[in-house]
């Protein structure tokens, strides 16, 4: 028996969405939540400093200091009293709150004044290398980035090793450059796993035309759902770029701006490759099926060349089944009009040679029509 093909199942992340007519403002603590892991960066062009915080208590008072840019990086969401710490702490509105517990919110960008506020949608493979999206939410001051996320897992390694290392212009650009910085490293990862994707269709390709089978329609399916999926996070990603680009906020600096046009043109590229790649996971499912559908075809084809080589033998065979005699066996009187042949000489030999005749004929017939081709 050949190996069963197993159809490999596509894990759906549940969220929990409010209540028709609750009120709005209300911060959501899940019930799977992580412990918060809160992380203080402060840095400047000649100092670098790393501190794990227990709570957000003191970190007003911290960050009052002009002559640093901080950030404050915040994992887990199991603590009532720190979100209520931000909002008395940093006058963070309530719908803000709301908007960050409730991690399914789409990529946007919004100004209060005296914090921005902007989600981004950070995609990365987990163990089982399914596709998992985070929610991942900046508050922005003149000196101070916040980023909140659900998960303790990210992307972000690359910008801790900038800071660390203090090259660039990421130490002296201030919190909206790292802000930028941020958004900028969850835009290219987009790029990793689209080409991660390209690789998987063109081997799903090269399988297309070496030996197809079911796990080619399943696995193509499970890339094009998911590329349905980026597409839904890209297209506010690049209209939120936009709206920062156009936006009059001061906690957005011009020279910021310069790099978000940049990221802004990484949305467009990655929009690009999105609809490519979709377009090619949709070829690949319509060359499986046309495959099928010609393999179907053959077999059909050969089946139809057997039947058709059969039924005039089977009709002779069938004639001479019947067994009318000639003679009554009983009264030995003969049957006028019944079938001679039963007791002719070789009767059986001439029958299968002409059956055998019959059969040549048709295959040589159907040869020249080009039917075994």
């Amino acid at each position: 028996m050949g190996k069963q093909t197993k159809r490999k199942h596509h894990k759906h992340k549940k969220y929990s969405l409010p209540v028709a007519g609750s009120s709005p403002g209300q911060i959501y603590i899940d019930e799977n939540a992580l412990k918060p892991v809160i992380k203080l960066y402060k840095y400047s062009a000649d100092h670098y400093e790393v501190k794990e915080l227990s709570s957000l208590n003191n970190v007003a008072q911290i960050v009052s200091d002009k002559n640093f840019t901080f950030w404050i990086e915040i994992k887990g969401y199991d603590s009532l009293a720190m979100f209520e710490t931000l909002s008395a702490d940093f006058n963070v509105n309530k719908l803000v709150l709301e908007d960050i517990t409730r991690t399914y919110q789409r990529p946007k960008f919004e100004e209060y004044g005296s914090y921005d506020f902007a989600i981004s949608r950070m995609l990365h493979f987990d163990e089982s290398k399914d596709l998992d999206n985070v929610q991942v939410s900046f508050l922005l001051t003149d000196n101070t980035l916040f980023t909140l996320q659900e998960s303790y897992e990210d992307c972000l390694e690359p910008i801790r090793a900038r800071l660390k290392g203090g090259k660039g212009n990421i130490r002296i650009a201030g919190s909206s450059y790292l802000m930028y910085a941020l958004m900028d490293i969850i835009v290219d990862t987009y790029f990793v796993i689209l080409g991660a994707w390209g690789e998987d269709l063109d081997t799903i390709e090269d399988r297309l035309f070496d030996k197809p089978d079911k796990s080619v329609m399943f696995d193509t399916q499970i890339i094009k759902r998911n590329l349905i999926g980026i597409r839904r996070v890209v297209w506010p990603e690049r209209d939120k770029l936009n709206d920062i680009l156009r936006s009059d906020s001061p906690l957005i600096t011009e020279q910021t701006k310069l790099y978000i046009k940049d990221a802004y043109d990484h949305c467009i590229q990655i929009i690009d490759v999105v609809e490519s790649l979709k377009e090619i996971s949709i070829s690949n499912l319509d060359m499986y099926l046309s495959m099928i559908s010609n393999r179907m075809n053959e077999i059909m084809k050969v089946l139809t060349i057997i039947s058709s080589i059969f039924i005039p033998l089977t009709f002779i065979a069938g004639i001479y089944g019947m067994n009318f005699a000639i003679q009554d066996p009983v009264t030995g009187k003969l049957l006028p009009k019944n079938m001679p042949e039963l007791y002719a000489a070789h009767g059986y030999l001439y029958t299968m040679i002409g059956m055998g005749i019959i059969a040549i004929a048709q295959i040589i017939y159907f040869w020249r029509k080009g039917w075994f081709k």
